[in-house]
């Protein structure tokens, strides 16, 4: 089977060969899927996509007169794609439903010391031979509520981290599934008022767009700390930010951002205009944003990439 994979980043390359084993004919481009380069799919039967490529009504029309047939994204969500316009052209879609789920927890659990331990000032002042202790107080780990919104894959291993510190750990999951006694149930409202750090490992749907708000920010502890490895549209950043301004809001760390689209993946440093939401977070201490790297393990892009094969192969 032809083959265009947009978005194929250097570390992919290798591995998306090497899976492959010269099964399909993988055309590897580095350009994203746009209005423009949705041209360069002539004549494959099958696009391989990632979250940065928009996949719109109008790029979904263009497939369908070009002979695509199917749509392969490296990601579990799928919410970058237009799924009607895609149902009434006729085109399979397929996703990656899950992979190393220990890179996604391991990352969070990361972004959580390092808010605490205040690691990126440490980091800054020692590089700049400055070894004063002040302003890098942390609290321990040991005996806080961590509250996880949402108890897939993911949320139960960042759970079993988090119990290794002593955590006491409070979970909610409209579809909970859970016979761990380290994770006690519980509803939407007794988490935000318990937890003392928020992690959020829920997918981008309708439902859950904006759940971190102003009016469940008010219902958290104050100095709350939140971590997000889901997506951006979970949090209301300027909510997030006036949170941060007075205080109800502690830390925040993040691996997507609500506007991340058109600048996570790409070099911006020197753009003479950056975004000036992003700026404002980023001017926070207690802030942390990393640029959609939580999946970025060998193992988990191992896995990626031959998930991906194998869905070339059964659309085959």
């Amino acid at each position: 089977m032809k083959a265009i994979v947009y978005s194929t980043r250097p570390f992919e390359i290798n591995l998306l060969n090497e899976a492959n084993n010269n099964q399909h004919q993988l055309t590897l481009l580095d350009e994203p899927l746009t209005e423009k380069t949705i041209e360069l799919a002539a004549g494959n039967a099958a696009i391989v996509v990632f979250t940065n490529d928009e996949v719109s009504e109008s790029i979904v029309k263009k497939m369908k007169e070009l002979g695509v047939k199917y749509i392969a994204t490296r990601s579990v969500g799928t919410d970058h794609i237009n799924k009607k316009a895609t149902e009434e052209a006729n085109i399979v879609i397929a996703n990656v439903p899950s992979y190393s789920p220990h890179s996604i927890a391991e990352h969070a659990v990361m972004l959580a010391l390092a808010l605490n331990r205040k690691l990126i000032l440490a980091s800054q002042r020692v590089k700049e031979f400055d070894f004063r202790l002040e302003g890098l107080t942390g609290f321990n780990l040991f005996g806080k509520t961590v509250g996880l919104i949402g108890l897939g894959t993911i949320g139960k291993v960042t759970a079993g981290i988090f119990n290794g510190f002593g955590c006491n750990v409070i979970a909610y999951d409209i579809q909970a599934d859970n016979e761990n006694p380290n994770i006690k149930m519980v509803s939407l409202d007794q988490l935000y008022a318990s937890a003392d750090i928020i992690s959020l490992h829920i997918p981008a749907t309708a439902d859950d767009k904006y759940l971190i708000n102003s009016q469940s920010l008010a219902k958290m502890k104050k100095g709350v700390m939140i971590i997000n490895t889901g997506r951006g549209s979970l949090i209301h950043t300027t909510d997030a930010l006036e949170a941060l301004n007075t205080g109800q809001l502690g830390y925040l760390g993040a691996d997507v951002y609500e506007n991340e689209h058109g600048l996570f993946f790409e070099n911006h440093r020197n753009d003479a205009q950056k975004d000036p939401i992003l700026l404002q977070l980023l001017a926070h201490p207690n802030v942390i944003i990393t640029p959609h790297q939580a999946f970025l393990t060998i193992e988990a892009l191992k896995e990626i990439a031959a998930k991906t094969i194998e869905n070339l192969n059964e659309f085959e």
